[in-house]
């Protein structure tokens, strides 16, 4: 709810700081005081556009702040969360309106699109009267107020529940048909290509592998004359092979070492070298005598890698992804040939699924037609009370044409009235009379209050052209929602004055140079005043005096 208003150089307001509680508060005073200005800064903090002639005369620009205890309304309180703007249960909001038109609005600190504080705006408070804070003339408004009367809450998770799922649905099965033109001509393509690699039945790092014999084979006789020479060179050099004159060089060491014993260390060295170039040209003689020179080999290999790197060319890959190219298109392939399986699967669920959401639609649009009765005939008994005896209020909820429906089901929903016996009801939207239009919107409020979450209403001069005991049945329906939500009211009426939990008097001050508006939280005995002053005009009597407290005490609030 409303906790706190702040308003600094807005309008005739200099500076102003209020403080509300629960129930039913009034704003009274004299005509031209005022009264609506705080609910003019309201609606502006509250995200109403604005301009440079809100800004009082002189001053450089208009702040207005807003306070709001948001512990009753949780889901306010997780849609800061969402936007991460939640502030611990808190909530400020503030909007500052330059002399050059130029606004800019805050959420707990925070800077927002002017937007944005309007849609919070709509979930805190909820203006009636002859302003654009009129929730009640929307019609998704009137849909959820008549689902939340209801309690349709069941039926809409599982209608919109229901929705989703055959909306995505749905969804797919388009994708899939938009695509089945395409999909028989790349079947085939995929077909030709898979047969086509399997043919080469790839071996893992084939390519590699071949690359290596290709380069052995093509460098044959290169490697043959070069391991000859070097074997040789090692061991079978007849004028002096390097294993013939290191084992000479061992043995003449050996006979020294015999003299010497440190020679020893230099034979044993010599010792093992000739018993690593004996095996180095064992080696070489194996290698020569399994060298492949087969040229009809040398060319498969080539033939093998020319068709390799022609389809990786084709295919646009590397020739080492091919057989992994193979893979993702025989997968692609797969899934192609399951698709009239998968088609046929998901026309049948997008089936199911319609007709699922039809009864579901179908049962909430029963469940509305009969709770719109019951709501029109009780908002209708209301307005009887509240000064319109020949007014009637209805609910039409039409039904889409057959097998259309939306998250929401298959009905339009729009409140009808009329005020005046005998003539045709229309919808609550088109009512020319603010003040017919205030009073309708409290009779709704007052039978379906407990179907809105938002926390603090204020109704703007909904006393308009009525008095005597229909002005005091008004302020009890306000007083009694007042026991439910936070309620605000403008009013010239002491009848409905009398029944608030909490008087606010607005008065204005002649300054030297300027006129300035006030507002004053009256206690038991200024109430008393104030209310003799609505009753009695300038002169104000102890009769008068004495007619306000009988009002005060019939209300239950004299002391």
């Amino acid at each position: 709810m409303l906790t706190h208003i702040a308003i600094r150089d807005f309008a005739i307001i200099d500076a102003l700081e209020l403080d509300l509680g629960t129930g039913m508060s009034v704003l009274t005073g004299e005509t031209g005081a005022g009264k609506s200005i705080l609910v003019d800064a309201l609606g502006m903090v509250l995200g109403d556009r604005a301009d440079a002639g809100v800004v009082r005369q002189g001053a450089e620009r208009a702040d207005i702040t807003a306070e709001f205890d948001l512990r009753d309304v949780p889901d306010t309180a997780a849609w800061l969360e969402e936007h991460e703007l939640s502030a611990d249960g808190e909530c400020i909001l503030r909007r500052i309106i330059g002399a050059d038109g130029r606004s800019r609005g805050q959420i707990n600190g925070r800077s927002v699109p002017l937007q944005q504080l309007k849609e919070l705006g709509e979930q805190l408070v909820d203006i009636h009267g002859q302003h654009e804070h009129q929730s009640l003339l929307r019609r998704d408004t009137q849909m959820r107020l008549l689902d939340g009367y209801g309690q349709h809450d069941a039926l809409l998770s599982d209608t919109a529940r229901l929705f989703r799922e055959w909306k995505s649905a749905h969804e797919q099965l388009e994708r899939l048909r938009n695509a089945a033109s395409d999909r028989d001509a790349r079947i085939e393509m995929l077909r030709y290509q898979v047969n086509e690699l399997e043919a080469l039945k790839l071996e893992p790092d084939e390519v590699t592998a071949l690359d290596e014999e290709h380069q052995r084979l093509a460098n044959g006789g290169r490697l043959a004359d070069g391991a000859q020479s070097a074997l040789a060179a090692l061991y079978e050099n007849e004028d002096g092979s390097a294993y013939q004159l290191v084992a000479h060089s061992a043995r003449e060491l050996e006979k020294l070492a015999a003299l010497d014993s440190r020679l020893g260390g230099v034979m044993e060295i010599l010792t093992a070298a000739e018993a690593q170039l004996s095996e180095a040209g064992d080696v070489l003689r194996r290698y020569l005598a399994d060298m492949d020179m087969d040229p009809q080999r040398l060319q498969w290999v080539e033939d093998r890698l020319g068709i390799l790197h022609e389809l990786a060319r084709k295919h646009h890959v590397e020739p080492q992804a091919l057989l992994p190219h193979l893979q993702s298109l025989s997968d692609e392939l797969q899934q192609l040939e399951r698709a009239e399986i998968t088609l046929q699967e998901l026309d049948e669920r997008v089936r199911v699924l319609h007709e699922a959401c039809r009864k579901a639609a179908t049962s909430l649009h029963a469940q509305r037609i009969k709770t719109a009765t019951d709501l029109g005939r009780k908002v209708t008994a209301v307005m009887q009370e509240l000064g319109m005896p020949g007014g009637k209020f209805a609910v039409e909820v039409n039904a889409f044409e057959p097998e259309r429906f939306t998250a929401t089901g298959m009905d339009s929903v729009e409140f009808m009235v009329t005020a005046n016996k005998g003539q045709p009801l229309k919808p609550l939207a088109k009512v020319a009379s603010g003040g017919e239009l205030s009073r309708i919107s409290l009779a709704i409020q007052v039978i379906a209050a407990q179907a809105t979450a938002i926390p603090s209403m204020v109704f703007d001069e909904v006393d308009a052209g009525i008095g005597g005991g229909v002005a005091e049945i008004v302020g009890r329906r306000l007083r009694a929602l007042g026991e439910r939500r936070q309620v605000l009211c403008v009013t010239h009426l002491p009848q409905v004055a009398s029944q608030a939990h909490q008087h606010l008097r607005v008065s204005k001050e002649m300054q030297t140079k300027t006129t300035l508006t006030r507002i004053d939280v009256l206690d038991r005995k200024l109430q008393v005043e104030e209310l003799a002053r609505m009753l009695g005009g300038i002169e104000i009597t102890e009769t008068t005096r004495k007619h306000a407290r009988e009002m005060l005490a019939r209300a239950g609030q004299e002391t």
